[in-house]
């Protein structure tokens, strides 16, 4: 499906509509405005992020944390073009030690963060629950294909200023980043709070290369008094940037507001068109099979120590899932 704002002549292959008014939850809809060379994806989580969060009951910063790092690997990952994982992984000094999100294309979406309790004490922001360390982006191709990985530095800064980084080191693509997470709640649930995300990812790639030309990176070792290298922004990015910064975080996670509506409020000047959205859905690819072949891999001394009250028992970190075995079926010698 092709969309464009009403005033934006199309061609026969860009067939002019009115944007959706009906909302479209767990999916990643991408975009493009032809008018200032940018590209996007924009997410919006609702009964997924909702499901992966509460089979942990994390306190709520945590809650909010591996949100956006959710989203962030919708944003990302959702761009594979093949079969395979796109593994978004930190770890760090901070209150929240651990985390990880792995994206299966197309649509199979699974999370864990690992926490010390002890040490959140107030702390709400995502910065200082990360603290230091390094965030990795992995895309796994399969057995027979290399793995890509990609590394940036975690310095107390969000996971909005990791990816801006990441895209300014690694890619270097005039890349923008919002993230949003919060907790929906209505009268008509009982007064349930049920988790909701969005997410924007917009990037500006125009046909002449030299448009997206960026300013060098500081080398660390330049003399004292070296004057910076410095780019001048093209106008349309500039533009597509300031129109992307007047969204607010309601907007992202508003369950009553659709993708197509909140991008046509952005860009209904310049004309946007939209794609199918590419469907998400929390499903773990833990299975007994899967944990049994996991077993093996350990030493005999290993899966004896394992056997508690005559029986192994594994619960997968992501699901929550509970899988007990015999010694004999975890292959636990003289069992």
């Amino acid at each position: 499906m092709v969309s464009q704002s009403p005033d934006i002549k199309a061609g026969p292959e860009s067939p002019v509509r009115a944007p959706s008014s009906v909302p479209v939850d767990d999916a990643v809809l991408p975009f493009e405005v032809d008018a200032l060379d940018v590209r996007g994806r924009l997410t919006r989580l609702g009964p997924a992020l909702d499901d992966i969060l509460t089979k942990h009951d994390y306190p709520a910063p945590v809650g909010k944390l591996l949100g956006e790092a959710i989203v962030l690997t919708t944003l990302l990952g959702s761009a594979l073009k093949f079969e395979g994982r796109f593994i978004l992984q930190a770890q760090t000094d901070g209150p929240v030690s651990f985390l990880v999100v792995d994206l299966k294309a197309p649509d199979r979406l699974r999370a864990y963060a690992r926490y010390d309790a002890s040490r959140l004490g107030e702390t709400k922001d995502s910065g200082t629950l990360l603290g230091r360390g390094h965030l990795a982006m992995t895309i796994d191709q399969g057995s027979d294909m290399s793995r890509y990985q990609g590394l940036v530095a975690l310095d107390g800064g969000s996971l909005e200023d990791a990816a801006h980084e990441y895209f300014l080191r690694s890619e270097q693509i005039p890349t923008q980043v919002r993230l949003a997470v919060g907790e929906e709640w209505r009268s008509s649930d009982g007064g349930k709070h049920r988790w909701r995300a969005g997410g924007l990812l917009m990037q500006f790639l125009p046909k002449a290369p030299e448009r997206a030309r960026q300013a060098d990176l500081h080398p660390g070792d330049a003399p004292e008094g070296t004057t910076p290298h410095t780019v001048a922004e093209d106008d349309a990015w500039v533009e597509a940037r300031s129109l992307i910064g007047t969204v607010e975080d309601v907007e992202l996670i508003d369950p009553d507001l659709s993708g197509e509506r909140l991008l046509y409020r952005l860009f209904h000047e310049r004309g946007v068109r939209v794609f199918n959205p590419q469907n998400l859905k929390a499903e773990c690819s833990c299975s007994r099979d899967a944990v049994a072949a996991m077993l093996k891999s350990f030493t005999p001394d290993d899966r004896a120590a394992m056997v508690k009250d005559d029986k192994v028992v594994v619960t997968c970190e992501f699901c929550s899932s509970v899988y007990q075995f015999t010694p004999h079926e975890a292959g636990v010698e003289n069992a």
